[in-house]
């Protein structure tokens, strides 16, 4: 590989480490000729996948989009772009398990909700607001209650643990 700093084609690897669940690696490297280090990454070519819309039109999947969804669900939320990211690696895993070329958009707008649902549950009804197309005001109120109907049994269910663990 060519030296980016002095265009001598003479490196040698200095620390090598799997990144990304495995499917990456990432290499110290130094040059022969001036010794200054770099960082390359080694990654296995992805398969392009198209992403079927609603109206049966298709385009490149696009991780950027499906995080800038989550930065806009998540405004003024206490996610981290961490956790943001980890969502949106969880989509592409699931992705890569069940499809081989072309994913429902209707896949991935319910994977995000799932993943929101459990993480920000105010980030999740903004998401779900978008991507479900609530028409009006009945439509927010129905997916909160649904919402609230869902912790308040979680929460009656860890009560229920609790109590039996103390028993």
């Amino acid at each position: 590989m060519k030296c980016p700093y002095c265009s001598v084609d003479d490196d040698k690897v200095v620390d090598s480490r799997t990144i990304s669940e495995g499917r990456a690696v990432r290499r110290r490297r130094e040059c022969n000729g001036c010794q200054r280090r770099l960082t390359t990454y080694e990654r296995m070519e992805e398969v392009t996948r198209l992403v079927v819309k609603k109206n049966q039109t298709r385009q490149e999947f696009s991780r950027t989009k499906v995080l800038d969804g989550l930065i806009t669900a998540c405004q003024k939320r206490p996610v981290s772009m961490e956790q943001m990211e980890s969502v949106v690696d969880e989509v592409e895993k699931q992705i890569r398990e069940r499809f081989d070329r072309e994913v429902p958009s209707v896949f991935i707008g319910e994977t995000v909700s799932e993943q929101l649902r459990e993480l920000d549950p105010v980030a999740y009804v903004r998401f779900a607001s978008v991507y479900q197309e609530f028409a009006d005001v009945s439509q927010f109120l129905q997916e909160l209650t649904s919402l609230m109907e869902n912790r308040g049994l979680e929460k009656r269910e860890t009560e229920k643990r609790e109590t039996e663990d103390v028993l």
